[in-house]
């Protein structure tokens, strides 16, 4: 799959270091041409000579050292190269990228480098969780960077949490995806719905749900960059629209479903991701409601079902759509799937710490309409979107 691709594989100064030659070899192994760039403390953890030995080029480590030339061709080559990989990526590397710091050779070359990139972030869990890494990471993600996300166990520092790198070959398979799977949709129009919905009280309030938007986006990024003809109908959040992605945002159920009916019976695939609300208010008052020191009776009335909508014209159509329990997961997930005649759903445990709304990792069970069932480990959005995808892409070659 990645056999004749040019990869650049930047390493950054961290213990995990000793890894990326492990990921060297299983990318050298699938015959892709590597080049290895390394930041200016990754020399301390592990010697260019050892990538240079095993992936058969020059490792560019120095921005003025003794290779650089008029022509630096192996740097040339990089810079034109399929896919930059970093792995690991320090919150030291991870900085200087978001915010256009060139000081060393890797982020020098990030800079210059026009192609996709990949990130495998590895560090203290304290680190990682630190607002300004976290802040820095949504940064890069909204200019399509992809990221695989860190994973938990035990830390170099000793202190037990999220902050090891992936395995290699967790990184090999996220190489795979991204540069075999690029065009794997071309033709396909796919719908995707993602965000909560907000149905107002009074002028000032409204009734809504945590979520934040993030797989839906995550869904509608990885189709666009996989071929697809990608509309994503979004309720209120605070994320940039992936590019190339047509959208239209929204903030009640009744606004999300005129939208769902409007571009439904032209898409292909139609992935129900966004959060809707099941209820609303009977009544939205024209003032503001006065605290008054007494109880306020709210009488509710069911919002619109969008899906079971949907599902009612569909003829070509595959319709997904996710569903977020607290209890009996997979058992409610079944019944939501046949009550509203989907083709797949995806559920996930919403009282399970540390997944689901507002993070960007989740657990999920993906569940079809045949019976098959598949748990699915914890993995990014990005990475379950993809999974996603895959089965969006088998379905439709079982159509032909």
């Amino acid at each position: 799959m990645i056999q004749g691709k040019k990869i650049v594989l930047g390493v950054s100064g961290g213990i995990a270091a000793y890894k990326a030659v492990e990921l060297l070899r299983l990318l050298v192994r699938e015959k892709a041409e590597v080049f290895v760039v390394m930041s200016a403390n990754a020399g301390k953890f592990i010697t260019p000579l050892t990538f240079e030995s095993l992936s058969g080029n020059p490792v560019y480590q120095e921005v003025f050292g003794e290779q650089s030339s008029a022509s630096m061709p192996h740097i040339r080559a990089a810079e034109n190269a399929d896919l930059l990989v970093v792995a690991p990526a320090t919150a030291g590397s991870i900085g200087k990228m978001a915010n256009g710091l060139a000081d060393d050779a890797l982020s020098n070359l990030y800079l210059a480098f026009r192609g996709p990139v990949l990130i495998a972030p590895a560090m203290n869990d304290g680190m990682y969780l630190n607002p300004a890494v976290q802040e820095n990471i949504s940064r890069m993600k909204e200019r399509g960077v992809e990221f695989i996300d860190p994973e938990e166990g035990e830390l170099a520092c000793g202190t037990v949490g999220q902050g090891r790198l992936a395995e290699p070959s967790r990184i090999l398979r996220a190489v795979q995806t991204r540069i075999a799977g690029k065009e794997d949709l071309t033709g396909l129009k796919i719908l995707v719905t993602a965000g909560p919905t907000q149905e107002p009280l009074d002028p000032v309030r409204y009734i809504t749900n945590p979520s934040s938007g993030k797989m839906g986006y995550a869904v509608a990024r990885q189709a666009s960059l996989r071929g697809a003809e990608v509309t994503l109908i979004s309720g209120p959040t605070h994320l940039k629209p992936p590019a190339g992605v047509k959208t239209f945002r929204c903030k009640q159920a009744g606004e999300m479903l005129a939208l769902v009916k409007e571009h439904f019976p032209d898409c292909d695939v139609l992935v129900m991701v966004a959060a809707v609300g099941d209820f609303q208010p009977d009544t939205v008052q024209k003032e503001k409601i006065k605290k008054k020191g007494e109880t306020l009776a709210l009488k509710l009335i069911p919002t619109p079902d969008i899906l079971l909508e949907a599902s009612k014209t569909k003829a070509r159509q595959m319709v997904i759509g996710f569903a977020a329990e607290s209890q009996n997961v997979v058992q409610s997930a079944q019944e939501k799937l046949k009550r509203k005649n989907l083709d797949l759903i995806v559920a996930n445990d919403i009282s399970a710490p540390g997944i689901g709304f507002q993070s960007d990792s989740n657990q999920v069970t993906l569940i079809d309409k045949e019976g098959t069932i598949n748990s699915l480990p914890r993995l990014s959005k990005q990475e379950i979107a993809d999974v996603l995808l895959d089965r969006i892409k088998a379905n439709e070659e079982n159509k032909l």
